[in-house]
């Protein structure tokens, strides 16, 4: 074992955690509905985690899905058209 890689990766642990709780205690002080775009603190530390991957991944779509959605899109735009043509 590389201990000095494991005390590495461990201090990395320990500065993503302080981090995390500095961002928390932020948001707990200000505990009131925001509206508009997040604190620049917040959107860092969310930039950060999608880089990181901690944040949630879409599953894409399959084949099948789109083309059932595109052919429903069809529909709803060709009853749009058969109205405004009334």
């Amino acid at each position: 074992m590389n201990l000095t890689k494991m005390i590495a990766e461990l201090k990395e642990q320990k500065q993503a955690l302080e981090e995390t709780m500095i961002m928390l205690e932020r948001l707990a002080r200000s505990q009131g509905k925001r509206r508009g775009r997040p604190p620049l603190f917040l959107s860092k530390t969310l930039s950060q985690a999608s880089e990181a991957g901690l944040a949630r991944k879409r599953r894409p779509f399959s084949a099948e899905t789109r083309k059932k959605m595109a052919a429903a899109q069809r529909k709803r735009w060709a009853a749009i058209r058969k109205k405004q043509a009334s």
